[in-house]
């Protein structure tokens, strides 16, 4: 490449009226100008690749540690969701339990209620057998 690009200039320099009637000592003087110019843009070409690569370590090591934040918030939120349906599954758990709970002796009681009507209501159908003016009441009401 540098080969090239020297012989490149030298023949763009050479071409050129103004150099026309350069003696041989002249072109090489020509030549080794343009060689140290090629060795100096050379050098620097070289620290700006130095360069770039400092900044892709750089870019690599901030896209490295922004994937570990992100993994991290991802764990965060499916702890914190995880301990939301938790909860709300507890939640609904202890209101069934404690439905159960409150309505058992309602249901008990109603249960008693119901035993003691029908032996109420036993015992007056037994009492209207022996008494008319009952029996009448009674199937006036449709019992």
């Amino acid at each position: 490449m540098k080969k090239i690009l020297s012989l490149v200039v030298l023949g763009i320099f050479l071409n050129h009226p103004a150099y026309a009637d350069l003696s041989k000592q002249d072109v090489e003087e020509i030549r080794k100008i343009i060689k140290e110019e090629i060795q100096h843009i050379d050098k620097r070409i070289e620290g700006v690749d130095k360069r770039i690569e400092g900044v892709d370590k750089r870019i690599d090591d901030l896209r490295q540690e922004m994937n570990t934040r992100i993994d991290d918030l991802k764990d965060l939120m499916l702890t914190g969701f995880g301990i939301l349906f938790a909860g709300m599954f507890a939640l609904v758990g202890f209101v069934i339990w404690d439905r159960r709970t409150a309505l058992a002796p309602a249901v008990k009681r109603v249960k008693e209620l119901e035993e003691r009507e029908d032996r109420l209501e036993k015992a007056i159908k037994e009492f209207a057998w022996k008494e008319p003016r009952l029996a009448q009441a009674l199937r006036s009401v449709g019992l």
